[in-house]
């Protein structure tokens, strides 16, 4: 058994059912979990190692409940700029079809790095593409060697356009594949143990890409096994649109018919939900995953955050895919999470501290887990720290806990998963980041020739960029 005092901690917030926050205090760590708190004075004297905390605000590892690993290649293309949903997503699909493992594997080890650096320990991937040699084990090895705790949420397309559906024939699966292959991961991943680093999900990727049969049929499949649920909903006026022209009603009661609300099911996004719908989510304890940037980057809409968290429905925070928000900075979204909620529902929508409990306590309910997300003994030790000694909090440290938010914390200087340090000094333990950041730029450039070449199609414009008036999809 190994020991880890973080010692002379500035500020200390538990997020614990009190949210108590500790001044000059001291957190102890054993093995994997978190034995002890205090202030100082009264810390252990016989530990295996100490680290200074003086000056830092430490609080529990945050939590992404939503995201695509692969997108990281796909960044700041010019075609996926300046367009709405659906057709983002025509463009996007055009590309993944080029996805290949070792592009998947590299893409999920820089997501990583990025959500490590920026105070997130536990990530949930949407994985739903599975083209070429794509395998989804493969996401499970990146985060295993990233040493972040993580989610399989394993997704799946299956209704193209010749069906009725969004994406190309061409890159969607079997349904009894997706099936079988979800059970697979689950008999060969999925830990249900306390402090587990992987679980795994069942996740069809959404209404417009899968059948209602595999929506009822993988349900029924991860109710048999435990596990939970996930998908995109009520994401965007196209979205909202599709579901009445197909279903005829709004998309939470046409998740409700396919067994799709309960403490199991979280939905990505939320941005179109009636009174009623949010009703039903309460009352079933259906979850929602807000993804602020991403809702911005493609003007889906705003997720009702308010509203939801005071009708009792589960909310927490994702980052969603570096396509749709060019980044996996988890204090950056909980920052714009505040920012949002404010512009639409008003200067007391959100404070602070809510904002940071959505990408902790909010996220840990989400995933259906109890081990993580707060700084308390017996809980999995997740734990992160910022210096407050930096240009960005310079006369803001009145609230060290707010400065995390309404200031510029971009990055956090040490993060710990389960008891092993991952970050240190602000750079990551163990990983030449520069290698895998010029390996990561050489996948991408030739993804997009790969790309090019197929469709015979152009994904680049002039850098003086294109004048208007733009037909986005004239590429």
């Amino acid at each position: 058994m190994s020991t880890i005092l973080l010692e002379k901690i500035d500020t200390l917030a538990t997020f614990d059912e009190e949210r108590r926050v500790l001044r000059d205090a001291w957190l102890l760590i054993r093995d994997d979990g978190i034995e002890a708190i205090g202030t100082t004075g009264t810390e252990p004297q016989e530990v295996d190692q100490r680290i200074d905390l003086s000056g830092h605000v430490v609080l529990p590892g945050l939590i992404n409940t939503h995201h695509h690993l692969f997108q990281s290649l796909l960044r700041n293309l010019p075609p996926l700029q300046d367009v709405a949903l659906f057709n983002w997503l025509r463009v996007l699909y055009l590309l993944m079809s080029e996805v290949r493992d070792e592009d998947q594997y590299t893409a999920s080890m820089i997501n990583h790095a990025e959500l490590l650096l920026s105070g997130c320990t536990t990530n949930a991937d949407h994985s739903y593409i599975k083209v070429n040699d794509m395998q989804h084990d493969t996401g499970i090895q990146a985060a295993q060697d990233m040493g972040i705790r993580f989610h399989l949420v394993r997704g799946g397309m299956s209704i193209g356009e010749s069906k009725g559906g969004l994406p190309p024939d061409h890159i969607v699966e079997d349904e009894d594949d997706i099936l079988a292959d979800t059970e697979r991961l689950i008999k060969t991943h999925h830990d249900s143990n306390p402090r587990a680093m992987v679980r795994v999900d069942n996740a069809p990727c959404s209404p417009f890409s899968v059948s209602t049969e595999l929506m009822v049929q993988s349900i029924e499949l991860a109710r048999q096994y435990g596990v939970r649920n996930h998908t995109h909903l009520a994401e965007s006026p196209d979205d909202d649109a599709y579901m009445h022209e197909t279903y005829g009603k709004s998309s939470v009661y046409v998740a409700e018919d396919w067994g799709w609300v309960g403490p199991d099911v979280w939905y990505a996004h939320g941005v179109l939900l009636s009174d009623g719908e949010m009703d039903l989510m309460a009352r079933t304890g259906t979850g929602v995953s807000h993804c602020p940037n991403s809702n911005m980057y493609t003007s889906a809409g705003v997720c009702p955050v308010p509203t939801l968290l005071a009708k009792g429905a589960p909310v927490g925070l994702g980052v969603d895919g570096s396509a749709a928000n060019n980044s996996s900075n988890m204090l950056d979204e909980v920052r714009n999470a505040l920012l949002l909620q404010r512009i639409h529902f008003g200067a007391g929508a959100m404070s602070p501290t809510q904002a940071l409990e959505l990408a902790t306590l909010g996220s840990a309910r989400v995933l259906g887990r109890d081990d993580i997300g707060q700084l308390v003994p017996g809980k999995a030790a997740d734990v992160i720290a910022v210096d407050l000694e930096r240009l960005s909090f310079a006369g803001g440290l009145h609230d060290p806990v707010a400065a995390l938010v309404l200031c510029d914390a971009g990055r956090v200087d040490l993060t710990i998963v389960n008891g092993q340090v991952r970050v240190r000094g602000g750079q990551l333990v163990d990983l030449d980041l520069r290698e895998l950041i010029k390996r990561q730029n050489r996948l991408a450039s030739e993804l997009v020739r790969r790309t090019e070449k197929r469709y015979s199609i152009s994904l680049h414009v002039p850098a003086w960029r294109r004048a208007y008036p733009y037909d986005p999809m004239s590429i």
